[in-house]
């Protein structure tokens, strides 16, 4: 996790999410994240920029009600960390990476994370996950709701899956798209974003 941006899991959902969260990773879809994909801007050309993008238009509509109650919500150094939280937490889940998952998850959520990984270790198998592309994360709505920031950023990825049982081993590679949806509250000291939910979506 980069030292400017820290993000701790916190999903307030019940176990069976955890295995729709599984099963849309290995869900098909239609788009590549790589499609439409725009490379960052550096803070001092996006200062040059003689007006806003249709996009940069769309983020700052998307997240105005955010920006009213915290001026300081940067969309940008948001998504960084919400993308590498992404990263993590699929590698640390499919590789059954505990030390990875825990300081990132609620009790709860590693309670739920972790029935995943034992059911799998049960049957023998262990999987690596890599990406063959950077995931694309979309920030689609950063609102506040009562004492809470709220925000929804939509992931495509393109996953690479080695699963391994005795000396069989499965090479996949599959397209996913999911919503995931983060909170924080509002003034307090603690700046960390958490997961409060996981959705899939359309391509």
């Amino acid at each position: 996790m980069p030292s400017h941006f820290t993000i701790i899991v916190f999903a307030v959902i019940a176990a069976f999410v955890l295995f729709q969260l599984y099963n849309v990773l290995g869900k098909k879809v239609g788009r590549q994240p790589q499609e439409d994909a725009r490379a960052p801007v550096p803070a001092d050309a996006a200062a040059a920029a003689p007006r806003p993008t249709l996009l940069d238009a769309a983020v700052l509509t998307a997240t105005a009600g955010l920006r009213e109650r915290d001026p300081s919500f940067d969309p940008g150094r948001f998504l960084d960390g919400a993308r590498q939280a992404y990263e993590t937490i699929v590698r640390g889940y499919a590789a059954g990476d505990r030390g990875a998952l825990k300081p990132l998850l609620t009790p709860a959520v590693m309670e739920s994370f972790e029935a995943g990984m034992a059911a799998r270790e049960a049957r023998g198998e262990s999987e690596q996950v890599e990406f063959v592309y950077p995931p694309r994360a979309d920030l689609e709505l950063a609102s506040a709701e009562g004492d809470r920031a709220v925000a929804k950023v939509r992931f495509l990825a393109e996953l690479r899956s080695r699963l391994t049982r005795g000396e069989a081993e499965t090479v996949d590679e599959r397209r996913t798209a999911e919503h995931w949806t983060f909170e924080r509250p509002l003034g307090a000291s603690n700046p960390n974003w958490v997961l409060a939910r996981v959705e899939p979506a359309s391509a």
